[in-house]
């Protein structure tokens, strides 16, 4: 995978496989969810309350679900070029 639109598809890959095997330690984690808000898939209101430990688990499982799709989507949009 590359980075296209600005977006390293590697790397959320990478940080969503070490959050899902519980692998991936805090700043990781951190990462990822920075990731996914600057690119428009998680609200700032999504964020702010990971980002100050409210309501962790349920937003970063949700978060989870949208990499996969971010990921789904790259990898059928690279099918179809």
């Amino acid at each position: 995978m590359e980075k296209v639109n600005s977006l390293n598809y590697t790397r959320i890959l990478e940080l969503n496989e070490k959050i899902k095997s519980g692998k991936a330690n805090k700043t990781e984690t951190d990462e990822y969810m920075r990731l996914i808000y600057q690119n428009g898939s998680i609200t700032e209101k999504q964020f702010d309350d990971y980002t100050h430990g409210r309501n962790v688990e349920d937003i970063l499982k949700a978060g989870l679900v949208i990499g996969g799709i971010i990921l789904l989507g790259y990898l059928l949009s690279k099918l179809f070029d």
